[in-house]
């Protein structure tokens, strides 16, 4: 792969990010890390079952004291996570459970010891008296009338019901193509390396609750903390250390989080409590489980004429506070038409409850979901009118003569060239040579497939966007404080959080290419909501254009009053100074940041009579002009070997051709996308959370979910186009989310491609061994038929 990157240490520039030198010599910081006097460990007793009544949860004798069930957590609120959206139905989330269990693993009990050991043991000393309930499993039969309740008060198990009625009827009496489909994506965990994890204690000093937890959010976190405990958000402190991956699961409020801080101010020593990988993979982190139902209706060519879908979600039993149980459907029914011109569009999406954990959002947000099920729809056209689906893809795919672009559903496609990427990655995959390798067969009886993957990813989306949605938290301007040290250096601080995407570089690099200083010289400050302006968030690929452009900001006012103090110590006016290279030049002479630095904070004697009293640090909001999201997209292309008699699939190359605006740091947006990617290919291939009818988890060790290691991920290459956006400071788009949103649609569009030849095709993730040799089956046994 050709390096990516302009010279310096500003914005295009491919430096090594600053962070991982600690992170190399194992000295993060992490919440399991920390150390404190009198510090003891929460465990706790989770439910056994589904669905039941709680009829007692009896501590052992003795215990009492360090045994904790909801009756005791006095004045505690559950989470209740509130939406606008007509017809949407809240959920009590408790903090321990109260009246019923509704999944495997919600906490009945907290329990405490002098280490996590002890703490185990007690709460397996807790008796509990369950009254077992017929458990609601498959969302499907959950839209049943009759089905189990898992809310009994709502009547039926839907959080919401939506609707895009595009009045379809006459493209579907005239289509002369009609191709229908189904489609599935299993339930998955996030699995970051660090699961979630808090440690609370109660600050004499200054009359705060201190949490310190493992989150993307340190500011959201503060506001749900307060709304459950009762207390005002200046008694709460919030400080996210080091953060192992986020990936969606750790910018919701968890109830361990409100359990914790609870107990702390009730003890008043520090307590915590660490999610082992068992609770993580049973009691949280759900994610991914869409069922679709597809009918496009398309021409003789394959131009698409219209799209009817039904999208259903299984959200659980609770509804996660901020964002709902309802934002996934939501966004699947108005991302569904993707990168594509749909003349006409009509879907109904369910948010559909279940007795499974809650569902979080997860890197992507829908977008994986729908993102396969239009794009195996459209290689399902192009094989029903005899077309190439690269040329069928390439010919509904939004042309750049369009943009700035409004789609169907009212996405503001905002630059870009789609067509572009998918060329580029034809050619980089080198399409011709292996349809010519598939003609020419293989010695070991594999069939070879290729596929694509378009997709368009909606980042940074605001204000206008949130409010839409009615949830509880809405994002509105990013602030970033800079400040020029006595000697020269930077100090940024900001309200976002790092959770592995390099932050502490990127934000460095977008100061340096302002103030010219050294990103060896920049501290970056985030995760302390006692420290940091604020802000809502890592989400929704939202750091780098909106704390980035706060840093852009509050930078470009610190140069200002930077040149200012320099323009009077060279005796010149400041229209005649210059920054570069960490110092300010004028017409006879220049003088260094930390000699203009030394003047304000030690010799003002010799400062300016007009200088502005703002002085050397200045703290700016922002947000782009138009706030409905910068739009990233990129095209992915999967070459795969398929083993018709074993049904294993083999990832031989893979190519990503990735717009995301203008590039902070090429190194930085590769190690983004080739990390989601990997993500995409355990979706694609390996990881499913599934249950049996009585609602236990089968996929409770990572024996049983299978995560993508070493030598499942292929060497992936990579390609940019950069297209700046019109909206943001320096044109930056996001681009975290984008690598996990197109590998399942381009692997098994390249499966299906590979099977052709013998009338196979999926449409379930993940394409197991079973499910390949079940296709291959199923179109032996129908062709028999015929």
């Amino acid at each position: 792969m050709q390096a990516h990157g302009k010279p310096g240490t500003g914005i295009g520039a491919r430096l090594r990010r600053k962070e991982d030198a600690r992170f190399l010599a194992g000295k993060g910081n992490y919440v399991s890390d920390i150390a404190m006097p009198g510090l003891m460990d929460v465990a706790f007793l989770r439910s056994p079952v589904a669905h039941a009544r709680i009829r007692a949860v009896t501590a052992p004798a003795g215990a009492e004291d360090r045994v904790f069930r909801a009756e005791d957590l006095g004045g505690v609120k559950p989470m209740q996570a509130q939406s606008g959206i007509p017809g949407y139905r809240a959920s009590d989330y408790p903090i321990l459970a109260t009246g019923k269990v509704r999944f495997v693993g919600e906490a009945l009990a907290m329990c405490l010891g002098r280490n996590r050991a002890e703490a185990e043991d007690l709460a397996g000393e807790v008796t509990l008296d369950l009254e077992e309930l017929p458990p609601v499993v498959d969302m499907l039969a959950a839209r049943r009338a009759g089905a189990p309740l898992v809310h009994e008060h709502w009547g039926d198990n839907l959080f919401l019901t939506t609707a895009v009625d595009g009045r379809i009827d006459e493209v579907a009496r005239t289509a002369p193509v009609v191709v229908k489909r189904e489609y599935r994506m299993a339930r998955q965990c996030m699995s970051p390396l660090e699961g979630k994890g808090v440690l609370a204690y109660w600050d004499d000093r200054h009359g705060q609750l201190v949490v310190v937890t493992s989150t993307q959010v340190p500011h959201i976190i503060r506001t749900g903390l307060a709304e459950c405990l009762g207390l005002e958000q200046r008694l709460i402190r919030v400080i996210a250390p080091d953060v192992g991956g986020g990936f969606g699961y750790k910018c919701v409020l968890q109830p361990e989080e409100v359990a914790v801080a609870w107990l702390a101010m009730k003890r008043r020593h520090p307590v915590r409590w660490i999610e082992d990988r068992r609770e993580h993979l049973t009691a949280g982190a759900n994610a991914r489980q869409h069922h679709y139902l597809v009918t496009a209706y398309a021409d003789r060519r394959g131009k698409l004429l219209g799209l009817d879908a039904e999208v259903s979600v299984d959200v659980g039993a609770y509804s996660v506070w901020p964002f709902t149980a309802c934002l996934e459907a939501a966004q699947a029914g108005g991302n569904l038409p993707g990168p594509y011109v749909v003349p006409a569009y009509r879907c109904k999406t369910y948010s559909i409850a279940t007795n499974k954990p809650p569902f979080c959002p997860y890197r992507g947000v829908a977008r994986p979901g729908v993102c396969f099920a239009i794009e195996l729809t459209i290689d399902a056209i192009a094989r029903a009118v005899g077309r190439e689906p690269a040329e069928v893809r390439a010919e509904n795919l939004v042309p750049a003569s369009a943009m700035p672009y409004n789609n169907i559903t009212n996405k503001h496609y905002d630059s870009g060239d789609y067509p572009k990427s998918l060329r580029m990655a034809m050619e980089a995959i080198d399409f011709a040579g292996i349809r010519a390798r598939q003609r020419r067969g293989e010695a070991d009886g594999r069939r070879i497939g290729i596929g694509f993957s378009t997709y368009t990813e909606q980042s940074a989306h605001g204000t206008k966007v949130f409010a839409s949605w009615g949830i509880p938290i809405v994002p509105g301007y990013e602030q970033a404080t800079v400040r020029l040290t006595p000697d020269g250096g930077l100090e940024i601080r900001v309200g976002t959080q790092s959770i592995g995407q390099g932050l502490e570089t990127t934000l460095a690099q977008v100061a340096s290419e302002i103030l010219t200083i050294d990103p060896a010289r920049i501290n970056v400050v985030h995760g302390d909501t006692a420290l940091t302006p604020y802000s809502t968030g890592a989400y929704a690929s939202r750091s780098m254009v909106m704390a980035g452009g706060a840093v852009s900001r509050s930078s470009t006012v610190l140069a200002g009053r930077i040149a200012r103090i320099g323009a009077h110590l060279m005796q010149c006016r400041t229209e005649e100074v210059r920054l570069a290279e960490g110092r300010v030049f004028g017409p006879a002479g220049d003088v260094s940041l930390e000699e203009i630095a030394k003047v304000w904070y030690l010799r003002p004697d010799q400062l300016p009579e007009d200088v502005d009293l703002g002085g050397l640090e200045a703290t700016v909001g922002y947000r782009p002009k138009v706030d409905t999201g910068a739009f990233s997209y990129a095209t992915h292309a999967a070459v795969v070997a398929v083993d018709p008699e074993t049904g294993v699939t083999q990832i031989l190359d893979y190519v990503i051709v990735e717009d995301c605006g203008t590039l902070v740091n090429p190194m930085i947006v590769e190690g983004q996308a080739f990390g989601g990617a990997a993500q995409g290919i355990g979706t694609a291939l390996y990881e499913e959370s599934s249950y049996d009818e009585a609602g236990q988890p089968l996929a409770s060790t990572l024996i049983d979910y299978l995560l993508p290691g070493t030598t499942e991920v292929p060497a992936m290459r990579m390609q940019h186009i950069e297209t700046p956006s019109p909206y943001t400071e320096h044109g930056i788009k996001g681009v975290g989310e984008g690598g996990a949103i197109a590998p399942p649609a381009a692997i098994v569009n390249a499966i299906n491609d590979a099977l052709a030849p013998l009338g196979a095709e999926l449409g379930e993730t993940p394409a197991t061994p079973r499910r390949v040799l079940a296709a291959i089956l199923a179109a032996s046994e129908r062709q028999a038929a015929e």
